[in-house]
C-alpha cells in the first residue's frame, strides 16, 4: 500500500468512528438539549411576598420552553391575557413558602392596559416573555415552573 492510500483509509476510519459516537452524545447529558424535558401543566405553587410586585399574574400560561445557549438556558413562556394591550411582561423569581433549592419558580407578571381594550381572538392576546438562567444557577435546579393566576407549567431535568 502506498502512503497516500493509507492516509485516506486512516482518515475514513477515524471519521466513521467519530460519526458512530454521535448517537451516544445525542442521548447523553453532554447535549444541552437533554437538560430539561417538555413542559407539562401543573398547579400553581404557593409563594410568599406576592404583593411586592404590583403587576398581576398572567391569566393562563399556555406554553413554556427551556432552550439551551452558551452560558445557561433561556426560559421562554407564552401566556394569554383577558384583553389586548397588556405590557411590561417579565418572569420574576418567586419566594416559596417551603424553600427548595432544586425548584425554580418564576411568576409571569405583566401590567394591564391603561384604558379599556377589546377582547379579540386568543392569538392576538398572547404575550411571550423570556428569562436567562446561568449555568451556575442551574447547577442544583432539577425543576423549573412558570406560573400564572390560574395554572402553571413545569419542566423537569432529565438528569
Amino acid at each position: 500500500m502506498d502512503v497516500p492510500m493509507s492516509r485516506s483509509l486512516t482518515v475514513a476510519l477515524a471519521a466513521m468512528l467519530f460519526l458512530t459516537s454521535c448517537g451516544f452524545v445525542r442521548e447523553s447529558r453532554l447535549n444541552p438539549f437533554n437538560w430539561f424535558g417538555r413542559s407539562e401543566q401543573t398547579e400553581t405553587v404557593a409563594a410568599v411576598g406576592a404583593n411586592e410586585d404590583p403587576r398581576p399574574l398572567v391569566d393562563d400560561v399556555i406554553s413554556m420552553q427551556i432552550e439551551p445557549y452558551s452560558t445557561g438556558v433561556i426560559v421562554r413562556a407564552t401566556g394569554i391575557t383577558p384583553t389586548q394591550g397588556w405590557w411590561d411582561a417579565e418572569l420574576v423569581e418567586a419566594k416559596l413558602e417551603e424553600e427548595d433549592p432544586s425548584h425554580l419558580v418564576l411568576e409571569f407578571r405583566l401590567l394591564p392596559p391603561p384604558a379599556a381594550t377589546p377582547v379579540n381572538t386568543p392569538r392576538s392576546r398572547e404575550v411571550t416573555v423570556a428569562k436567562t438562567v446561568s449555568v451556575n444557577r442551574l447547577e442544583n435546579i432539577r425543576q423549573i415552573t412558570v406560573q400564572g393566576a390560574r395554572n402553571a407549567r413545569t419542566s423537569r431535568a432529565t438528569r
